[in-house]
């Protein structure tokens, strides 16, 4: 079974031995990974506003507050190297404006599970799309900041999963028990 210290060990290696190394240019894939992801986290911060002006929960707030900040700092990051290695930024949709939760009409208004299970499929698609960019990465700068980003992602995914469960929202399939066996 493979030794996942081993792995990052392995790969820290590489990073500090290719330090020397001229950089290739970015393949069309990383580009294109490097510019989708952008996009990702740009619409995303725009439903985390969304849950912002709609949720008056304490533990709500904090968690979307906690997950603006996650974002912004990779837009930063990926906005930076970006710019750098020449990839043009993409066009996305403008900051909300604040508004008052209780000004907004009850069918239209966001619940506070629809806006925590929101999030939780955001941060799945997250990690779908760190893990597709780190498959297709050949450069190991672009690489380990994949690796960067999954880590920030799993990490805030388990404390949004805390909450979820505190308040009965996590979404549970339905168990399965194989033919045959003793029921629970």
């Amino acid at each position: 079974m493979p030794n996942p210290f081993e792995a990052i060990f392995n790969m820290l290696k590489i990073s500090i031995d290719s330090t020397n190394e001229p950089k290739s240019p970015l393949h069309i894939i990383e580009a294109g990974d490097c510019w989708t992801y952008l996009t990702l986290m740009e619409e995303f911060i725009r439903y985390e506003e969304s849950g912002l002006n709609t949720t008056t929960d304490d533990e709500v707030t904090e968690m979307l507050k906690d997950v603006v900040q996650l974002c912004e700092s990779q837009v930063k990051k990926i906005s930076e190297f970006m710019k750098k290695e020449g990839i043009p930024l993409p066009d996305v949709t403008s900051p909300k404006p604040n508004s008052d939760p209780n000004d907004i009409p009850l069918g239209v208004k966001l619940t506070d599970n629809e806006i925590a299970n929101g999030v939780a499929f955001k941060v799945v698609t997250c990690l779908q799309a760190c893990s597709k960019g780190q498959a297709d990465a050949v450069r190991n700068d672009v690489g380990i900041m994949w690796l960067q980003f999954y880590l920030a992602w799993a990490t805030y995914g388990t404390t949004l999963k805390t909450l979820m469960r505190k308040r009965g929202w996590l979404k549970v399939p339905p168990y399965y028990y194989p033919p045959g066996s003793p029921k629970q």
